[in-house]
């Protein structure tokens, strides 16, 4: 069977009947009687006197001893057959629970069985060089680590941005003003901390790099340095939280001596954003032109408003108020105002008329949202959506609804609410959409700008096409080498690549028309990789844009106001609907909403409207990690090759996300992000682990989702 069951392994389709226990990093529910199937589930009848181990009264025995021969010939039969019976109950007991564990053997998924990778957790004390660095998949030596006493680093403050005081800078742009956390302008907005190096033995990432998007790529991060400064390492009588009082501390002082307590306990950040946007305004505003018709030398600079999605009866940890803040902080108050940070707060119950009545809207706001955060507040609900997008929204237009779920349902239409909020706020450029339950172990204006930096960087040929895929540098090499042979595949397969809007029949309404400047200059065939060099991304994704079509993904045909009679429109999806969206797009996206009654499932309305209309759209190859080996070679084959759509990793094969730091059920992110906060997972990690071995976790700049709880020690 061993042979079967490794073949069998790589077709999710097919599992012993009743598999039903979980798979790695799957959280096992907790034992509920409720759901008892069988009699033998339930707890067993007994008497408060047996319960409580006491004994029956002596006149019973005394009973008994009187008794008649025959009365005890009957009593001594009846035990004799309850003792049968107690046995036999107790064979088909084990027999029952026997015949369960095997009907619920699973056949382990192929990735289960490649070797862990343990690097992750070597910690601060381990630290060397970059240059020095061997990963951990690289590394065949096995030689034990060199653990020091202390980090053998300083820690350093982390400054991504430019240099906003240098000659070159105030030469194309207005100077920026420092921004402060509090009203007083007592607190600067604090730096952040990071080690000039990795643990040896650090694991690589599979996919993405950090140095194509400007991360440094030569740092780490560990609790104290990341968030020390937004209260993690100091007491809530000084205005922290005090979450590191049972943390691995070495190396830590280091850091507490570097940045100043900040009081949070009054912290009003929604008029520290203003406040901030307020003072350096000029930097944003269009040039002007003077009375000789000369146009101003300064270059405005665009602003993204980065919104956070949020819920009524959402719960806000101390532990999830250190990213809050490191957003706003990293985000605005660091930039200048580059960005406002929005909750964008979905109120679930309808009847709540958030519309009509100021206090019920301020009420709201104050029961949903932890008060530092009240100022920066928009809500919303599906109640409202209705409202603001009629329709007619008809059954017979809907392709399929695989949810069965209304239109106007956060569920189907989570974009619906992104729209109208780009409405109200279109003094922005870019929206970035953001879920409650991502992390990031790195600097935040890091991240963000590097990514809208590359994007801009990416020509428009065969960038469709180059998106579709998972670049994998250790199979695929350099990313000039891996568009060289997307480039190569997509000849050889004879595709027709994207290249300006899509085309496809269409009746009733029409489509919208499309941006001028979204038509090509020229055939593909003469462009050389020039046009939309330099061009701000109109949808930037962080997994693969796919064609639904060629998988077995279960809202591929969730689409909505088309001809249902017509071939569906072609369309495009990118798992987790985190991205960030150009004015444009929203825009266009709500006139088709509006104005044309068109919509498709969250994850694949913004890619579809982008390939309709031919606007820029990419995928941001950022680092991902996995927690096992994986041979590259099946790694590229199964990722980017599948043989089948059902073999999709977006569809029956997304099983092999799992063990992935980034996907919608990427269970080895929370896991690993756990860890890195310092818990025990899995019973592993946790302070006493962390001082017997090499000190905290220290982690490259790394996007973890899903994060559905957070725990320290």
């Amino acid at each position: 069977m061993g042979p079967i069951k490794s073949v069998l392994s790589l077709i999710p389709s097919i599992r012993l009947s009743g598999s039903g226990s979980k798979v790695a990093y799957q959280e096992l529910p907790s034992h509920d009687m409720s759901h008892a199937t069988s009699p033998l589930d339930e707890s067993p009848i007994m008497s408060d006197t047996w319960r409580k181990g006491l004994s029956a009264p002596r006149r019973r025995l005394g009973s008994l001893l009187r008794a008649s021969p025959r009365r005890l010939f009957i009593i001594t039969l009846t035990v004799f057959f309850t003792l049968v019976l107690l046995a036999g109950g107790s064979l088909r007991a084990r027999r029952y629970y026997v015949e369960k564990a095997k009907a619920e053997e699973r056949i382990p998924y192929h990735w289960e069985l490649y070797p862990r990778l343990n690097g992750f957790y070597n910690g601060v004390r381990s630290l060397v060089k970059y240059s020095d660095w061997i990963p951990e998949q690289q590394d065949a030596s096995k030689a034990k680590l060199e653990i020091h006493k202390a980090p053998p680093f300083d820690p350093v403050s982390v400054n991504p941005y430019p240099d906003f005081s240098s000659d070159e800078y105030l030469k194309d742009h207005h100077p920026v003003q420092r921004c402060y956390v509090d009203d007083n302008e007592k607190y600067p907005a604090p730096d952040i901390f990071a080690y000039p190096g990795i643990p040896a033995g650090m694991t690589a990432p599979y996919w993405g790099s950090y140095e194509n998007l400007g991360i440094a790529p030569d740092r780490c991060w560990e609790r104290f340095g990341r968030f020390g400064p937004y209260g993690y390492s100091y007491n809530p009588a000084e205005g922290g939280l005090g979450l590191s009082n049972n943390s691995a501390h070495a190396g830590a002082e280091k850091i507490q001596e570097l940045f100043t307590k900040v009081d949070y306990r009054n912290v009003n950040w929604g008029k520290a954003q203003k406040k901030c946007f307020e003072k350096n305004q000029k930097r944003f505003e269009p040039e002007t032109t003077t009375s000789d018709g000369a146009t101003g030398q300064k270059k405005a600079v665009k602003r993204s408003a980065y919104v956070l999605r949020t819920w009524t009866g959402y719960k806000y940890t101390d532990i999830q108020l250190l990213s809050l803040r490191a957003m706003i902080n990293e985000l605005s108050l660091k930039s200048g105002g580059e960005y406002d940070v929005h909750f964008l707060v979905h109120v679930k119950d309808d009847t709540i008329p958030i519309w009509a009545s100021e206090e019920v809207y301020n009420r709201t706001v104050r029961e949903s949202v932890p008060e530092e955060f009240w100022d920066m507040t928009t809500l919303w609900s599906e109640q409202l959506m209705r409202l603001y997008y009629p329709g007619p929204w008809r059954d017979e237009d809907n392709v399929e609804n695989h949810s069965h779920s209304d239109i106007h349902g956060v569920y189907r239409s989570a974009h619906f609410a992104l729209q109208w909020f780009a409405q109200q706020h279109q003094e922005y450029e870019f929206f970035w959409n953001w879920e409650m339950d991502i992390r990031y172990t790195g600097h935040y204006y890091e991240f963000h700008n590097g990514v809208s930096t590359w994007a801009a960087e990416q020509p428009r040929k065969l960038l469709w096409e180059r998106s579709s895929r998972f670049w994998i540098p250790g199979a695929h090499g350099s990313w000039a080498k891996f568009s060289q042979l997307v480039e190569r595949e997509t000849l050889e397969r004879k595709e027709e690549p994207v290249w300006g809007p899509a085309k496809f029949p269409t009746s009733g309404l029409g489509m919208l028309p499309s941006p001028s400047d979204t038509t090509p200059p020229k055939k593909i065939e003469d462009d050389d990789y020039e046009w939309g060099v330099g061009e701000d991304a109109d949808l930037i994704v962080f997994d693969p844009l796919f064609d639904p079509a060629k998988t077995n993904w279960v809202f591929r045909n969730d689409v909505t106001g088309y001809n249902t009679s017509l071939e569906t429109p072609p369309r495009r999806a990118a798992i987790i609907t985190v991205a960030r969206l150009s004015r444009r797009l929203l825009n266009t996206m709500h006139e088709e909403t509006y104005g044309m009654h068109h919509s498709m499932f969250p994850e694949m309305w913004p890619p579809s409207v982008a390939l309709h209309h031919g606007y820029k759209a990419v995928y941001a190859p950022h680092p991902v990690y996995f927690d096992r080996k994986w041979p590259l070679d099946v790694m590229d084959k199964i990722f980017n090759y599948p043989a089948a759509p059902h073999e999709s990793p977006f569809g029956w094969g997304e099983h092999n996300m799992q063990g992935g730091s980034f996907y919608y059920n990427a269970g080895f992110s929370g896991a690993l992000w756990r860890r890195w906060l310092g818990a025990k997972e899995n019973g592993e990690g946790g302070k006493k682990l962390e001082n017997s071995r090499s000190g905290r976790m220290c982690l490259r700049g790394m996007l973890y989702h899903p994060i559905k709880s957070e725990s320290i020690e």
